[in-house]
């Protein structure tokens, strides 16, 4: 099942994709929320459809997708995570998973535009394949790690390289900018996808190819990451993981390559669909 959220925003209702139709499912009577998966609302979503896809209203390509997941309570991302990714930023691969939060006001939907902050010179791409945990989760092995997890989605961990690195201090600040974290075009559950550690994810930037890896090579895989992550805080249902970016961003090039206004950027995975985002330089509002 994929599950997509539509409308303007801050309005969005809830939905689905079923054989290639988006229908409104906002007569279900609830929105894709932490409550949501908490109450295993996939498997009750699922039934209902059976006797009311039919009459689910159909959702025109026109509408605006936004994040397929209604506020999450986290959003934490795993930094070098990619082999190739730590050795073009000039750094060791870690012996240990590196964690960092980014902010959920960053959510945005997967076509909404990109705002390069105010004073930045450096704003950078990372597509990443994300988890979506589906229920509460503390103190897992690595075993069962996988039957916490709820699905699949597209994320663009966007990054501002001078307030992540130049400006001391933890990452935060560069990566939880307005706009810093288009997410989706859907949520892909765990059953349709037989293998999220063999996926091919890849960006471009104006039209030519920046990243194109496959998830094969994250050096700690999922369950790892779900296990490791629960040590240190309960992770609670809807919560986000991003897995990390592979090789290809504009701080890893010679001489690197940023972000400006006009930019088009266009990512995407096996399986979890594409988005693309236009950048715009910010104005005050």
């Amino acid at each position: 099942m994929k599950l997509i959220r539509f409308g303007a925003q801050g309005k969005e209702k809830p939905g689905v994709i079923i054989n290639n139709k988006k229908l409104d499912v906002s007569e279900f009577g609830e929105d894709f929320t932490q409550d949501f998966f908490e109450k295993d609302g996939l498997t009750y979503l699922e039934k209902w459809l059976e006797t009311h896809a039919e009459s689910c209203p159909e959702i025109g390509n026109e509408r605006r997708l936004g994040a397929p997941i209604y506020r999450p309570s986290k959003l934490i991302c795993v930094g070098l995570n990619y082999a190739k990714h730590a050795e073009e930023s000039g750094m060791e691969p870690p012996k240990e998973p590196v964690l960092f939060f980014k902010a959920t006001s960053a959510l945005v939907g997967p076509n909404d535009d990109l705002i390069i902050p105010k004073n930045s010179k450096k704003t950078d791409w990372e597509v990443e394949l994300a988890v979506v945990i589906g229920k509460k989760a503390s103190y897992v092995s690595k075993e069962n790690a996988m039957d916490y997890v709820a699905g699949y989605v597209l994320h663009n961990d966007y990054s501002e390289r001078e307030f992540q690195i130049e400006r001391s201090g933890q990452w935060v600040k560069g990566k939880s900018c307005d706009t810093f974290a288009p997410l989706g075009p859907y949520l892909v559950t765990k059953d349709e996808i037989e293998n999220p550690h063999n996926l091919r994810l890849w960006l471009t930037l104006n039209g030519e190819k920046m990243q194109d890896s496959n998830t094969s090579d994250l050096i700690f895989d999922i369950p790892h990451l779900v296990s490791y992550i629960s040590e240190f805080m309960t992770l609670l249902p809807g919560d986000i993981i991003s897995t990390g970016t592979p090789s290809g961003v504009g701080l890893g090039l010679n001489p690197p390559r940023y972000i400006q206004p006009g930019d088009v950027i266009e990512l995407g995975i096996e399986g979890l669909g594409s988005s693309k985002q236009i950048a715009k330089a910010y104005t005050s509002k």
